[in-house]
């Protein structure tokens, strides 16, 4: 048996962080698509925006909870498929960001 020691916590507390950090880039959009008057493009932008960090949530608290109910043998490998949706939707975040300062 392999005793994973606190990695399981450090890693639920980076998913936690990467969260906050994603729901402070959506605000940061939301803000950005209605100053100086909502547009078109900006108010698209933003909803963009609001879907993917909706679904990085999504991805994030699957992980989160399956961190949460390990066993003694430690958490298992995060899966190919999930760590390609967290990594698209963190720079899909990041592109549609840069759009809203451009417009």
């Amino acid at each position: 048996m392999r005793d994973p020691g606190l990695q399981p916590e450090r890693t639920r507390l980076a998913w936690r962080r990467t969260t906050l950090s994603s729901t402070v880039a959506a605000l940061l959009a939301g803000k950005t698509a209605l100053h100086g008057g909502p547009s078109a493009a900006g108010i698209a932008v933003c909803a963009v925006c609001c879907v993917l960090w909706l679904w990085f949530l999504a991805v994030a608290h699957r992980r989160i909870r399956t961190l949460a109910t390990t066993g003694d043998g430690g958490p298992p490998a995060l899966s190919a498929r999930h760590a390609t949706a967290a990594t698209l939707c963190a720079v899909a975040l990041a592109a549609c960001g840069a759009a809203l300062v451009i417009l």
